[in-house]
């Protein structure tokens, strides 16, 4: 029929805008993703710690955004937060605290670069072994770049600085896993991108802080006022709020593997700000993996890679029941 151009041409001008705000969401997560490995290394240096850290991320992001979740349009019927639980045990606190132990015992250009360039290689893995998302050769042969550049980072830094932390090293890793896993439950939920980071607050908030409080394991009051001042607008307002709701909208809007491509300029920026933040040189073998990083994660989450869902054959933990492959929403 003579309509079906104009229908054809007006859903390609939709999935433009699609992608278009996408690739924006994701553009201001890695903005600020790339500051946070800085900013929070920076703030372990002084008289910041680990528990610190988390404490001011999730009690803040809890504080300011569990209002959503009570009122508006994204008001949440009581049993629907336990959707939020997995979430927060996957991108929650656990997952900085392993990112911040990471930070601790090796360098920020290493937790920048081995942590999200390793989600994608993961949530690809698992994509494939759990939902039946099957990769193409482009997309195997990124995870072969990605596994050459990390040697050679790993060597790079063995030269500069001397053996790595294996206990550092094991926690980036731990960490890139369970993003990966959050980034594929996420997509496959009803949530909305804001109910979602307002759930991650929420939860990580009620199981962390009675233990932080209880153990006492505060060292706030040892930071200067504008060292506390700093990281709690960072920690608390522009991870907390901001980066989760942009990942969350990138995710919903680029779906797993084009999102997780994007987020592998967060080596690139990283390394550049740990330059004059932190007087962090990466060698230029590092320098080098870096790029071949990025490269492969481009190649393996990127365009050409299959995407299809075998039916009912998925995991239980990764699709809820109510929900269908593929299922999301876009809106705020």
């Amino acid at each position: 029929m003579s309509s079906h151009p104009l229908f054809e041409q007006a859903a390609v001008q939709a999935d433009k805008r699609r992608i278009a705000r996408g690739v924006m969401w994701a553009g201001l997560a890695v903005a600020i993703l790339s500051g946070w490995f800085v900013v929070t290394r920076l703030g372990l240096r002084h008289e910041m710690r680990i528990w610190d850290v988390v404490a001011l991320r999730f009690g803040e992001g809890a504080l300011f955004l569990t209002p959503v979740l009570l009122v508006g349009p994204t008001r949440l019927p009581p049993r629907a937060w336990l959707q939020g639980a997995l979430l927060a045990l996957l991108w929650g606190a656990p997952f900085i605290l392993l990112v911040a132990i990471g930070l601790q015992l090796t360098t920020a250009s290493l937790t920048s670069t081995v942590t999200p360039t390793l989600m994608p290689v993961f949530a690809g893995l698992i994509g494939w072994a759990l939902i039946g998302e099957t990769p193409s050769v482009r997309g195997l042969a990124g995870y072969a770049l990605i596994v050459c550049g990390l040697f050679a980072l790993v060597y790079g830094h063995a030269v500069r600085i001397g053996p790595i932390d294996a206990g550092g090293t094991t926690a980036l890793v731990g960490a890139a896993f369970l993003w990966a896993l959050y980034t594929l439950r996420l997509r496959q939920t009803s949530l909305k991108p804001l109910q979602a980071a307002a759930l991650i607050c929420f939860w990580s908030a009620a199981i962390y802080l009675p233990v932080y409080a209880g153990l006492d394991l505060s060292n706030l009051a040892k930071a200067s006022a504008a060292e506390l001042a700093f990281q709690s607008l960072y920690q608390g307002i522009f991870m907390s709020v901001v980066a989760i709701y942009a990942f969350n909208r990138a995710v919903a809007s680029l779906g797993t593997r084009a999102a997780s491509a994007i987020i592998a300029l967060v080596p690139v920026t990283s390394t550049a700000l740990a330059i004059p933040v932190l007087g962090e040189w990466p060698p230029l073998i590092s320098a080098g993996a870096i790029c071949v990083i990025a490269l492969g994660v481009i190649f393996a989450a990127g365009v050409g890679a299959s995407t299809s869902l075998k039916g009912e054959n998925y995991d239980p933990l990764l699709l809820p029941p109510h929900a269908k492959p593929g299922q999301n929403c876009t809106d705020a």
